[in-house]
């Protein structure tokens, strides 16, 4: 049994939802978004909360319990308060600056890197060596925030490159004479 399937999502006053067949639809004060479930569930809005319930006992049901209701209650973060990804950037010379709809990044290249936001996500970066990335779309976010990072990973050396806030950088000891 899933212990995180069996919690109801509530919904927070201003936030609504609608089940149209297996698409759930939130709508909230910063947008709207929608999930569409697999066949293996049923989805049940009442009395301000959304419940999943799977239709049989297969391992399939099962795993998609959990994991939808999880999306569902992304919906409901994103709609309400949003989610936001917190980029360093180490190195000498490796600095970022947003222009527009661009985020223009000097890593150390022979070139400077121009990464063009996607749609639903703001890119800003108040520092020259910190980026956010913020949306209402989770996934989105993440993605966005993984494809930045992939210009230039952090080396285990000097850790110079691309990071996230919180990520620990595993350092190795250099040549020894």
């Amino acid at each position: 049994m899933s212990r995180i399937g069996k919690k109801s999502v509530k919904l927070p006053a201003g936030v609504s939802a609608a089940v149209s067949g297996q698409t759930v639809e939130v709508k909230g004060p910063k947008g709207t978004l929608n999930f569409t479930a697999t066949d293996d569930i049923s989805i049940v809005v009442a009395n301000d909360e959304v419940s999943v319930v799977p239709r049989s006992k297969s391992k399939r049901a099962r795993q998609q319990w959990g994991m939808s209701r999880t999306c569902i209650q992304n919906l409901v973060t994103g709609v309400t308060e949003g989610f936001k990804k917190e980029l360093e950037i180490n190195g000498v010379g490796y600095r970022a600056t947003v222009q527009g709809t661009t985020l223009k990044l000097s890593l150390g290249f022979s070139h400077e890197v121009n990464f063009e936001v996607p749609a639903g996500v703001t890119v800003t970066s108040p520092k020259n060596t910190i980026i956010f990335v913020e949306g209402i779309d989770s996934q989105l976010v993440g993605q966005v925030a993984a494809n930045i990072r992939e210009w230039r990973k952090p080396e285990p050396y000097k850790g110079k490159g691309i990071k996230y806030k919180d990520e620990y950088i595993f350092r190795k000891a250099g040549k020894k004479k």
